[in-house]
């Protein structure tokens, strides 16, 4: 899996977790101290994540940090198999 695969597992299963909250872009902004910009950035894998950015990230969305990298937990089981 290169960085750029989990970079983009990541940025889609924050753009889930906003969706499954029902949150705007906006929303998400005003509640991580954020601006709408980056976050789209974020969603939309322009710029990758810092650790401390997805921690923000994780709760600000209710969600624990496993939950945004289990896709990448996935595709690494997967691939050593």
């Amino acid at each position: 899996m290169t960085p750029e695969d989990i970079t983009m597992a990541v940025w889609q299963r924050l753009a889930e977790r906003r969706r499954e909250l029902r949150l705007s872009l906006a929303q998400v902004s005003a509640r991580c101290g954020v601006s709408l910009q980056q976050i789209h950035k974020y969603e939309t894998g322009q710029t990758p994540l810092s650790v401390p950015m997805l921690v923000q990230l994780s709760r600000c969305l209710d969600a624990p940090l496993g939950y945004l990298l289990e896709p990448v937990e996935r595709a690494l089981d997967t691939a050593s198999s």
